[in-house]
C-alpha cells in the first residue's frame, strides 16, 4: 500500500510540474504547442535509442558440444548459436496458417487472387503455394543459393539466428526459391515465419511472416501472342546495364518486368482497391537484375509494400533452368495487415487476446475489417466543454494542448457536441477525452489532476471559456 502511495504521489508531482511548465508559456501558445509536441517525439527517439541492449544480452550462446532440439531434430551448437529462449519459443507458432488470424487472412487473400487469376492448362492453378516448410535452413540456402557473397553485411551474426554455422531460422522466404526451382517447379508462392535480430517496437519484431512469389517463363511462353514472336531470343551474350542483365535480350527483360509489374499491380488492386497511385522505385537485391521497390500512396501518404525483380540468370541456371527466365517478388505480411486493418503495433499479432482475434472473425476473406484498439486495463473518460473565443481557435490547437500534457495516457479524443447559444450566437464545443495507460489501472484520481491540467490550460493558453 505504501509503494502505491508512494507512485501515485510521484504520478501527481509530475502532473503539477508539467501543468506549471505549461502555464508559464501563455504568451507563446502555438510556438509553445509545436515546440512541445516535437520535443516530446524527439525525446521518444533518444530514449528508443539510448535504450537499445548489446545483442548479446538477448542470446542464449549454447556451449560448444551442447545440443538444441528444434522442431524435432538435434543440432550441435557452437561458436556461431546465438538463439534466444523466446525466439525458439515462437518457432512453430506458424500465425499465418492460424485460421481468421489477420496474417492468414492475407495470406489466403492472396492466394485466392492467384488461384483466381492464373490457371494453367488443365484448367488447375498455375501457382503451387508452399506454407508449412520448416524455417530452418542451412546456410547454403539462405545465402549462397541467392548469390550472397560471402562477406555481405547482411549474413552478419548480429542480424541472424543461428542455430549453428551452417544452420540458421531463415531470414527470408527467397531461401527456397532455389530448392522448388531445382524440383522442376516454375511458378510458386512460399509463405513462413522468417526471423532477423532486431530491437522490438511498433514496426519491428525479430519474428515476422513473408510471402513470395516466383514464376520463370519459357520462349514460347514469353512471346506467345507477340508479333514475329517466333523470331525473338530469350538469351544473348552482352554487357550489363542499368536495364537488364548480360545475358537477357531487351525484349525478354522488358516482357518479364511488363510482367511482374502488371501482376503485382493487379495484387494490390485486389487488396486496396480500384484507383490506387503506384510508383516503382529502382533498387537493389543480390538476386534480382533489374530491381524495384512498390510504393503505394495511401490515405495520401507513400508506401513501400514490397520487393521485385527479374530473376538473376545466375541463380536460374544454377538449379538446372537454363531454358527459362523469370521474375521474383517479396511481401511482408504484417506491413500489409497494419496498412489494411490499421493495426499501430506488430507486436499485437502475437497477441492471444479474444478481444484482438475476435475482430477478424469473419465470413468472408476479403471483408473489410477496421482494427479497435484494446487495453487490458480499463479506460477512464472524462468531458470537456467550453465557449469558443470569437476568432483564432483552432480544434488542432486543443488535440495538440491536450496531447501535450495528458501524453500516451490519453488514447482518443472526440468532439461530442456542438452548440450555438440562439441569442448570443456563441458556439461552444464538448469534447469527450478518454484516458487509458497500457500497463496500469488508472485511478479517476490521477486522471483528475491531467483533466484540470488540461481545462487550465485551455483558458488560459486558447482562449476559451470554461463550462466546467
Amino acid at each position: 500500500m505504501k509503494r502505491r502511495r508512494h507512485r501515485k504521489a510521484k504520478f501527481v508531482k509530475e502532473v503539477s510540474t508539467m501543468v506549471c511548465s505549461a502555464l508559464r508559456r501563455v504568451a507563446h501558445v502555438r510556438v509553445y504547442l509545436v515546440r512541445k509536441a516535437s520535443g516530446v517525439s524527439r525525446g521518444h527517439q533518444h530514449q528508443a535509442l539510448g535504450s537499445r541492449p548489446a545483442a548479446s544480452e538477448f542470446a542464449a550462446r549454447g556451449a560448444p558440444g551442447s545440443v538444441v532440439e528444434l522442431l524435432g531434430k538435434p543440432y550441435p551448437q557452437d561458436d556461431y548459436s546465438n538463439l534466444s529462449q523466446k525466439v525458439l519459443s515462437r518457432v512453430g507458432r506458424n500465425l499465418h496458417n492460424q485460421q481468421h488470424h489477420p496474417l492468414w487472412l492475407i495470406k489466403e487473400r492472396v492466394k485466392e487472387h492467384f488461384y483466381k487469376q492464373y490457371v494453367g492448362r488443365f484448367g488447375t492453378p498455375l501457382f503451387s503455394v508452399y506454407d508449412d516448410l520448416s524455417p530452418v535452413v542451412t546456410t547454403w540456402q539462405n545465402f549462397d543459393s541467392l548469390l550472397i557473397p560471402a562477406g555481405h553485411p547482411s549474413r552478419k551474426k548480429g542480424d541472424n539466428y543461428y542455430l549453428n554455422r551452417t544452420h540458421m531460422l531463415r531470414a527470408h522466404t527467397s531461401a527456397h526459391q532455389w530448392d522448388l526451382l531445382h524440383a522442376g517447379l516454375d511458378a510458386f508462392l512460399v509463405v513462413g515465419d522468417v526471423y532477423r535480430r532486431d530491437q522490438i517496437d511498433s514496426q519491428h519484431y525479430p519474428v515476422f511472416h513473408q510471402l513470395e512469389a516466383v514464376r520463370l517463363f519459357s520462349k514460347h511462353e514469353l512471346f506467345a501472342g507477340i508479333k514475329n514472336g517466333e523470331s525473338l531470343q530469350l538469351f544473348e551474350q552482352s554487357s550489363r546495364s542499368a536495364h537488364k542483365q548480360e545475358t537477357h535480350t531487351m525484349e525478354a527483360m522488358k516482357l518479364v518486368e511488363f510482367d511482374l509489374k502488371q501482376t503485382l499491380t493487379r495484387l494490390v488492386t485486389h487488396l486496396f482497391g480500384d484507383g490506387l497511385d503506384i510508383r516503382w522505385v529502382d533498387c537493389y537485391f543480390p538476386f534480382t537484375h533489374p530491381s524495384f521497390e512498390m510504393e503505394i500512396n495511401f490515405h495520401g501518404e507513400w508506401l513501400e509494400v514490397l520487393g521485385c525483380g527479374v530473376m538473376e540468370q545466375q541463380l536460374v541456371n544454377s538449379a538446372g533452368a537454363q531454358d527459362r527466365v523469370g521474375w521474383a517478388f517479396g511481401l511482408g505480411l504484417e506491413r500489409l495487415a497494419m496498412i489494411l486493418y490499421d493495426i499501430p503495433d506488430i507486436r499485437l499479432f502475437w497477441s492471444e487476446d479474444e478481444r484482438f482475434l475476435k475482430q477478424f472473425l469473419v465470413s468472408d476473406i476479403n471483408q473489410k475489417v477496421k482494427f479497435q484498439p484494446l487495453s487490458k486495463y480499463p479506460a477512464v473518460i472524462n468531458d470537456i466543454s467550453f465557449w469558443l473565443p470569437s476568432e483564432n481557435y483552432s480544434e488542432n490547437d486543443f488535440y495538440d494542448l491536450v496531447r501535450t500534457i495528458g501524453g500516451d495516457l490519453v488514447e482518443k479524443v472526440d468532439l461530442i457536441d456542438k452548440f450555438e447559444h440562439p441569442k448570443t450566437h456563441r458556439t461552444s464545443h464538448c469534447y469527450r477525452i478518454t484516458y487509458r495507460h497500457m500497463e496500469r489501472t488508472l485511478s479517476q484520481s490521477e486522471v483528475r489532476h491531467i483533466h484540470q491540467a488540461v481545462q487550465e490550460a485551455a483558458v488560459q493558453l486558447l482562449g476559451v471559456e470554461g463550462r466546467f
